[in-house]
């Protein structure tokens, strides 16, 4: 899966219905990915940790836990990628994401998911880009 197509999946699976904490888009990326190859899922996995990587910088990071951080990146990600460049091109664009404490976790777990409704199996997910807050060194630099 490529960065368009990541994006458009989220697009494609926004609800159209308010979802403050991104629940109904999770449902809908794992329903989606459930009837999908093993290599969407797989993708999606890659496109979702890199994204989160890109995200994890120290000019967003305000006060907030290391898990608030991850889950206020996550919620950006789920905002879509009109949302998700304006962040990377003004930090100040992430400021309401962090001050309004508005999370999407579940989206954090959607390939985990899909992958186990595919296999039956749970997936010891190993993607090449931690989303894990503070692991983009370079972002923390300085």
């Amino acid at each position: 899966m490529d960065e368009d197509s990541f994006w458009q999946l989220i697009e494609d699976c926004r609800p159209t219905e308010p979802d403050p904490d991104a629940e109904l888009l999770a449902a809908a990326v794992t329903e989606c990915l459930a009837r999908s190859p093993l290599s969407l899922v797989i993708g999606l996995a890659e496109q979702l940790s890199w994204a989160l990587y890109r995200l994890d910088r120290k000019e967003y990071g305000h006060d907030l836990s290391d898990d608030a951080f991850l889950y206020t990146r996550a919620a950006v990600v789920a905002a879509g990628r009109t949302a998700f460049d304006g962040v990377l091109r003004n930090p100040t664009a992430f400021t309401p994401y962090a001050t309004g404490l508005i999370w999407a976790e579940r989206l954090l777990y959607t390939p985990d998911r899909a992958y186990e409704r595919i296999t039956g199996e749970e997936w010891d997910r190993d993607t090449r880009y931690s989303y894990e807050s503070c692991s983009n060194t370079e972002g923390w630099a300085g």
